[in-house]
């Protein structure tokens, strides 16, 4: 108590800005998830979450997409589907509006097989459940987990 302020001094600031993430289904019917580094640097240190990163300026979604995944994975992949956008108004911390963008990516196990990881601790595949109810992700991410992974319970469902 009372070291807060303290600590928070201390930090590095987070740098914000619109983002990108990809929902990695496996064909076995797993998700690929990145265990990212415990670094102060980072949002969630050392938490699960999506694999992706920031949009550049002139760079579109999708192309931020395949270079996140290439950078990170060196995962060039064939296919992505729009999936959701979640939209976050920080005006209140006079930080602006910005935009987290997920798309569905599937991976074959071949490919799963020949992923490099660049950055982050761990890249594993789990299964929904685990990932939902076991490790600990970035609550964004989660929620669009909980969302793809449960969407034939939702609404009219797909």
């Amino acid at each position: 108590m009372g070291n807060d302020v303290g600590l928070c001094g201390s930090l590095p600031p987070l740098a914000v800005g619109d983002a990108v993430a990809a929902i990695i289904q496996v064909e076995d019917g797993g998700y690929l998830m990145q265990h990212r580094d415990a670094v102060p640097e980072i949002w969630y240190a050392d938490y699960w979450g999506c694999f992706g990163g920031a949009v550049q300026d002139g760079e579109d979604p999708l192309e931020a997409l395949r270079r996140e995944l290439y950078e990170e994975l060196e995962h060039d992949f064939r296919e992505a589907t729009y999936f959701t956008s979640f939209d976050f108004d920080l005006a209140g911390l006079r930080m602006g509006r910005y935009y987290r963008v997920y798309y569905v990516v599937p991976m074959t196990l071949e490919e799963l097989g020949r992923v490099v990881l660049h950055e982050g601790k761990d890249a594993q595949a789990f299964m929904g459940d685990t990932v939902l109810n076991k490790l600990r992700v970035t609550p964004y991410d989660s929620f669009a987990m909980f969302l793809y992974h449960e969407r034939k319970r939702l609404g009219r469902g797909r």
